[in-house]
């Protein structure tokens, strides 16, 4: 609400800290053009209108607010004269969109000079054309260096992701290789071996039942109960003494295969007693290169299944393959990420998922919230790291209203109590020099709030830091346009 307007004085307007230097016809024209207001207590513009003037306080209150997660989120107020907010970036014209990027508001009866966001621009162009190109190539400049530096941010969270993935695919790969490279030779033995029992004269019908032994032994592969490493030795000590007993050459060397598969004396004493004793050995070794055959398969196809799911959690991570736009589990993009930066969390790092499974989907950018989880994880990890210590890293998941909380939490030394309100501003970082380029958190914060209308918090004293992500569940209807890339 407003009173009627007023025509300026001059005089008064050049007791502003703006007006000041102006000559007596610059001051006659912005009152010519512009007019004295006064406000009720309540809103003067709102945020994402039309940027229609601009004002500067004579007195009063004013707060500037914006809008946070759903939340109108006071970010400054005063009483001093001479401060300016509304279309101060009209002189850019149709280069930026004209629309108030707060929300400006009185708490009690203030009074303001008021000027058309046009004659505002008239003004600048025609008054201050070497300011303003300064002005241009400052905010332009600010902005090219900021998103190539979001860029080499996004780089960077891929850089960490593609490292660990390419550690992670390398162990699995090599296992494969060498498992393969040693079956070949087991099923080389494995034909001798056979090729050995077959040239017996009277082995007909001991190879049909050789043929059986062979189904029940493979049969009862995969059950083994795992064996510390003392139980482990026992037990390779009574099946070599079982073996040496009974002649069997080599039997100390077949001793650790058996136990490996989790075949004991019971199934030495059953395949004894279906032999004739002099068949015995060869028919042991020939048993033995089979299940050593098949171990090496089980490991080859462990190493493959490791392969997939890698591959899979790639695919997960990078959405490559999905809309940008989709309704998400945030348990799988947590895993996901985490699965590809284990190599960068390491062994002394414990890593606890504290899921709440009954959350639902969340609708999102996925491949942008797990660039969130990238950053955080990735901040998580160095703040350990820098103590020279391990750690815990918690990945917790929990409903808060009608908001899905995703918090990552470390046990780092923490961060400074005065520095914390800055985290999130661009360019701020506690790493050192070289280390950071301290947009993370800033493009994090841009991703969760403005991307999906969320919330991101930082809760820090020393031996526990958490980052809390608030995604609404139902968030209200998406403009179209920003399904463009985060600048």
């Amino acid at each position: 609400m407003t009173t009627a307007q007023e025509k300026c004085d001059e005089r008064e307007l050049r007791t502003l800290f703006l007006f000041e230097k102006l000559t007596p016809d610059q001051l006659t024209q912005l009152c010519r053009d512009g007019h004295v207001e006064w406000f009720d207590p309540g809103p003067v513009y709102r945020e994402g209108d039309p940027a229609a003037s601009f004002f500067v306080l004579f007195h009063g209150t004013v707060v500037l607010s914006r809008s946070v997660g759903g939340q109108q989120v006071d970010v400054s107020r005063t009483s001093e004269a001479g401060v300016y907010a509304g279309a101060f970036q009209a002189y850019l014209g149709d280069q930026v969109p004209q629309v108030y990027n707060n929300s400006l508001r009185v708490t009690e009866r203030s009074r303001f000079f008021v000027l058309p966001a046009e004659a505002f621009a008239e003004i600048m162009r025609s008054w201050f054309p070497m300011a303003v190109h300064l002005l241009e190539g400052l905010f332009f400049g600010f902005k090219s260096t900021q998103e190539a530096v979001g860029q080499r941010e996004r780089l960077l969270a891929l850089g960490s992701v593609t490292a660990g993935l390419t550690h992670e695919l390398n162990n699995p790969a090599a296992a494969a290789v060498r498992a393969t490279s040693a079956l070949r030779e087991r099923i080389a033995r494995v034909r001798r071996e056979f090729a050995e029992l077959a040239a017996e004269p009277r082995s007909g019908g001991d190879l049909a039942h050789l043929r059986e032994l062979q189904d029940m032994t493979i049969g009862r592969l995969g059950h083994a109960s795992a064996l510390d490493p003392l139980e482990a030795s026992d037990r390779e000590d009574e099946i070599g003494d079982w073996l040496e007993a009974h002649s069997v050459a080599d039997g100390w060397e077949t001793a650790p295969v058996l136990v490996e598969a989790g075949l004991g004396i019971d199934w030495l004493d059953r395949i004894a007693g279906a032999l004739p004793e002099d068949l015995l050995g060869r028919a042991l070794n020939w048993l033995s290169c089979t299940v050593e055959a098949e171990l090496l398969l089980n490991e080859i196809e462990d190493a493959v299944h490791r392969v997939s799911a890698l591959v899979g959690a790639a695919k997960q991570y990078t959405q490559l393959d999905r809309a940008p736009y989709q309704n998400a589990d945030v348990h799988e993009l947590l895993d996901s990420t985490l699965m590809l930066l284990s190599a960068k969390i390491g062994p002394n790092i414990t890593v606890v998922r504290d899921y709440d499974r009954t959350l639902p989907s969340i609708p999102g950018y996925p491949a942008e919230l797990n660039q969130v989880w990238t950053n955080l994880i990735d901040n998580a990890v160095w703040a350990m790291r820098s103590t020279g210590a391990g750690g815990t890293l918690t990945a917790r998941t929990a409903r808060d209203g009608n908001q899905v909380l995703v918090e990552v939490r470390d046990t780092g030394p923490g961060v400074p109590a005065d520095v914390q309100s800055r985290v999130f501003d661009p360019f701020f970082s506690t790493k050192p020099v070289g280390e950071g380029t301290g947009l993370g958190l800033d493009i994090s914060w841009r991703i969760i709030v403005n991307r999906h209308g969320g919330d991101l918090r930082l809760e820090s004293v020393p031996g526990d830091t958490r980052f809390q992500v608030r995604l609404p569940i139902n968030p209200a209807e998406r403009d179209p346009s920003e399904d463009d890339a985060l600048g």
